[in-house]
């Protein structure tokens, strides 16, 4: 098969389609035949040397894909040969095959264009693992997303809508809040020319944000700890802003709030499963329904994957950007 490889850390460049032995799938895992992956910030700086696969996953990029099953490994049962699926992966989804988890794999969505469905995994299971799992966003309760155009901000708008939640949401430029806007945000906040925590004082009357959804993590600690509500809960999922920062504690122990930040790639296995067996209950639904959909910016060819990596990291796309296998 190929793969997008790469030799030596760097930029785009250094991404290389090339031919590779086929995976094998091992007890509990199923070999996929991959129609379409996703890029995603962790595969940047994987290509930059900074975030290698967790030891024995794939070491090629790529942490979502969709397809179709094309073999099934010892132990596993409730998958057929054919069946199209989109799956969530500690690595590898920039090939023409994978092997996953059989807990990792999900159906593709009623309504759901296959080469789409790559779309979802990552995003899906980031979100409600976060939101819902950890920070127990509740109906009423205001929500702040910060990179609301990004592909985790645009699902975590359209999930936050459909549980009856209020939403805030900080992005670059009057597009890209406009198309936040259109997902249903109420709140918009230009991070480039406001202060969010400014703005959202006084959009929720001097509260501030019951939960918040943070990309950014040490450059926007302190602001967001001061625009979070009494019980409120900071999410930090991304490090774009830097690793370490100051934490008043005496402003968390006077709201009684509290921040908790996780990574998605290098939890077990157990752990992932429920996730997407949580994902599958109660987003799946919602995606069939039409309540929440995927937003792809643009579909590039696999090979192409360089390309792909200077469009998120100009930061000009909205929602998420795909790679598809010649296969497709």
């Amino acid at each position: 098969m190929y793969a997008i490889t790469i030799p030596e850390p760097g930029g785009p460049e250094a991404l290389v389609w090339a031919e590779v032995p086929d995976p094998v799938p091992g007890e509990g895992e199923v070999l996929v035949e991959v129609v379409s992956s996703a890029v995603n910030r962790a595969d940047v700086l994987q290509r930059q040397g900074f975030y290698n696969p967790p030891p024995g996953a794939s070491p090629y990029p790529g942490l979502e894909c969709a397809g179709r099953v094309a073999a099934l490994g010892p132990g596993v049962t409730g998958w057929s040969v054919g069946d199209e699926v989109c799956g969530l992966l500690a690595g590898g989804g920039y090939a023409e095959k994978v092997a996953v988890p059989s807990g990792q794999l999900l159906p593709v969505p009623e309504g759901v264009d296959l080469t789409v469905a790559a779309a979802l995994p990552e995003v899906t299971a980031t979100v409600w693992s976060n939101v819902f799992m950890v920070a127990h966003l509740r109906p009423g309760e205001t929500l702040l997303v910060h990179g609301g155009s990004s592909g985790i901000g645009t699902m975590a708008i359209q999930l936050a809508k459909a549980v009856g939640a209020r939403v805030a949401v900080t992005a670059g430029g009057p597009e890209k809040l406009a198309r936040c806007e259109e997902l249903g945000a109420d709140i918009l906040i230009d991070y480039r020319e406001q202060d969010f925590v400014e703005e959202l004082r006084q959009a929720t009357d001097g509260v501030g944000a019951d939960v918040i959804l943070d990309i950014v993590g040490a450059k926007y600690l302190d602001r967001n700890v001061r625009a979070l509500a009494v019980n409120g809960r900071l999410a930090i999922i991304g490090l774009q802003g830097g690793a370490k920062g100051e934490l008043n504690l005496n402003a968390l122990l006077t709201k009684r709030a509290a921040v908790t930040a996780t990574s998605l790639r290098s939890r077990p296995l157990a752990e992932k499963a429920a996730i997407i067996a949580a994902v599958r209950e109660h987003v799946w639904p919602l995606i069939a329904d039409g309540v929440v959909r995927p937003i792809v910016d643009r579909t590039l060819p696999m090979a192409d994957a360089a390309e792909a990596h200077r469009v998120l990291e100009s930061s000009t796309h909205i929602g998420k950007v795909l790679l598809q296998t010649p296969a497709a």
